[in-house]
């Protein structure tokens, strides 16, 4: 399968993937009856200033290009992550980021004093926060699949110098971290 080597085409791609993945569990929690509404809604009420705007068509339309931002630039946040750390536990990086991302977003809705359309308990806040959870593992695994290996190749920023000294543990005996207190001792015990 041919890689994907540019980062932001990686991030496009991740956070549609993401996408996809958010829109089909959110309509399983919504039909199951966890959520109070769905992303699509939540996202439109923050643009829109009523309820009803935000349950139309053209409202819901917009709901998920809102959600589609985010989740591009959630994805932008996890595929910097994973490729500049690595890519060991790329699940665990994705969930907690999936979490993270999710969380901030809600925090910030929260706190918007036109945001109409909070979620009214906390079954609804938890089906979020497992969906958002689930969208950074999607994310997390996708950039790890679908990233070429020269975007994970990259240099310690700190590692261009060489070392002018060894350190003890590397057996260099003339190198003490406190000489003066070194000599104190050996004048003593002589």
């Amino acid at each position: 399968m041919r890689k994907i080597k540019d980062r932001y085409v990686l991030t496009v791609v991740t956070g549609l993937l993401g996408l996809l993945g958010v829109t089909f569990l959110d309509r399983v929690s919504l039909k199951l009856g966890y959520s109070s509404r769905s992303y699509r809604h939540t996202a439109a009420g923050l643009f829109v200033n009523s309820k009803f705007g935000a349950r139309s068509k053209s409202g819901q339309a917009f709901g998920f290009i809102m959600n589609g931002i985010a989740s591009i630039l959630g994805a932008g946040l996890i595929s910097s992550l994973i490729t500049k750390t690595g890519r060991d536990f790329y699940a665990l990086k994705g969930l907690i980021s999936g979490i993270t991302h999710g969380a901030s977003l809600m925090l910030l809705q929260a706190y918007l004093p036109w945001n109409k359309m909070k979620p009214i308990n906390a079954v609804s806040n938890l089906s979020y926060v497992v969906i958002n959870g689930i969208y950074g593992l999607i994310c997390g695994i996708a950039i790890t699949k679908l990233g070429d290996d020269s975007l994970f190749d990259i240099e310690p920023a700190n590692d261009y110098l060489s070392p002018t000294l060894k350190t003890s543990e590397e057996g260099n005996q003339e190198f003490h971290q406190y000489p003066v207190i070194d000599t104190m001792i050996e004048t003593t015990l002589h």
